[in-house]
């Protein structure tokens, strides 16, 4: 497969030179403390932990374990994931260890989202996520086909950080009157304005600081806290991880585990920009950065905003290639007329970490055109159901209205026409999961099924 020039050129200078952690002295010239880092972003990785935790309670179905880990701020809460584990030691066990008074809800998107039902804001349809998995046996709806889990975690991703990171902190935060590199970004700080807005963006894509001398392989087995890569993880070798620094989050993840399976460069892409950055920033010495710098600085933030978005669209195109396997393994299923509860269940899965992901698109204040618009008719607002029904809209009491839809075998075109779209129109170069080849023979399948219908 071929690589983009940047991705070339970013292994290169891997190779040829030491690969540098993100960590920077400080700058700030009216400091007068005894700190030597300038670098911050203990509540970026809050919110993380908050989310992971989210997530474990949404497997629970018990919406006042979620209400704690998404909107409470409440002290003393439990870190329930990660945690650690034989070969694997988490230094931290508390949220208010890595930032106190955080919260997911209050950081989230608050713009329309079309994709679901009702158009709510991204902050109302995490509230509304929530208190349908409550409704449920561990987050799961067979009826409406969804898998909580799922669609809140993904979403939580795109709504808070993907938003924050790319529509907040690399947009008008980052902008040349704002948070001037020549003072505090607060009274107090040991931190430029600039220096912080930045650091706050790599904090919520959630990579480990020495993420430039991982392989994405490696990135990826440390999110699964593999203990095999323990010692490639705990990077100052105090014996435990510190989930502000050396463990992998989120999308850091999700774009690792592309390029391990895909061989692109989207993880390295990223923290090279991010590092890049921030030592522009380093390099001002404290003084307000000049219109060329500002001008390097934006474009290194477009490089970040680009690639975190093809990472979520990668994400989307590989589960729009699983809903069609779950799909084909259904059809066969039911022609030998077995049980089918446990395809079901993987499809609605599947079907929720498309949907996360592709909601996650429109979560950060940028223009898809009419890529929006058609993510959101081949998906839908609920995968095609037994009876060929489909979720339709809401029925105002906090519940929804199906009604007749195309069959399952039309939704595999869809996830086709999806993968199709997700690909031009976001120029991916990883596509695992590919199901394009096959839509001759989808298109086949249907014309069967057609014909069969009308000799019945």
């Amino acid at each position: 497969m071929k690589k983009t020039i940047l991705s070339l050129s970013i292994a290169f200078s891997m190779s040829a030179v030491a690969a540098q952690d993100y960590a920077f002295d400080v700058t700030l010239k009216s400091y007068k403390g005894d700190a030597s880092s300038s670098v911050s972003y203990g509540g970026q990785i809050a919110r993380h932990a908050l989310h992971n935790s989210l997530k474990k309670a949404a497997g629970k179905g018990d919406v006042d374990l979620m209400t704690d880990y998404f909107s409470s701020k409440k002290s003393g809460l439990t870190i329930l994931d990660p945690v650690s584990k034989d070969g694997f030691l988490i230094k931290q066990t508390k949220i208010d260890e890595l930032s106190k008074g955080k919260d997911l809800l209050s950081s989230a998107y608050d713009g329309v989202i079309t994709g679901w039902p009702g158009n709510p804001t991204g902050q109302e349809l995490l509230t509304q996520l929530i208190d349908l998995a409550g409704k449920t046996k561990k987050g799961y709806d067979p009826v409406n086909g969804y898998d909580y889990i799922q669609l809140i975690s993904k979403f939580t991703m795109g709504a808070v950080f993907y938003n924050r990171g790319v529509n907040h902190y690399l947009d008008e935060k980052l902008e040349a009157g704002a948070y001037p590199n020549d003072k505090p970004y607060k009274k107090g700080t040991v931190y430029t304005g600039k220096e912080h807005v930045w650091d706050e963006a790599f904090g919520y894509f959630g990579a480990p600081a020495n993420g430039l001398s991982l392989t994405p392989k490696e990135v990826v087995q440390i999110t699964k806290q593999n203990a095999s890569v323990f010692k490639k993880a705990d990077a100052n070798g105090d014996g435990v991880i510190d989930l502000k620094s050396e463990m992998a989050f989120a999308h850091a993840y999700y774009a690792a585990s592309i390029d391990a399976s895909a061989g692109t460069q989207y993880f390295h892409t990223i923290m090279q920009a991010f590092v890049d950055g921030r030592q522009l920033i380093a390099d001002a010495k404290g003084k307000a950065l000049t219109t060329a710098q500002h001008t390097e600085l934006k474009a290194y933030a477009k490089t970040i905003a680009t690639a975190w978005q093809q990472v979520i669209a990668e994400a989307a195109y590989k589960y729009a290639g699983s809903v069609y396997a779950d799909l084909e393994k259904i059809a066969v299923i039911e022609e030998a007329h077995g049980e089918v509860a446990k395809a079901y269940r993987n499809y609605v899965k599947h079907w929720g970490e498309l949907k996360g992901f592709a909601l996650s698109l429109e979560a950060a204040g940028r223009d898809l055109g009419g890529a929006q618009a058609g993510l959101d008719r081949l998906i839908g607002f609920s995968p095609i159901l037994f009876g060929d029904t489909q979720v339709l809209a809401e029925n105002g009491k906090g519940g929804f209205i199906q009604g007749s839809a195309i069959s399952m075998q039309e939704y595999k075109l869809n996830m086709i026409k999806a993968q199709n779209l997700l690909a031009k129109a976001f120029k991916l170069e990883g596509k695992l999961n590919d199901r394009t080849a096959g839509m001759n023979a989808v298109l086949d399948q249907i014309n069967k099924a057609s014909n069969s219908a009308e000799n019945d």
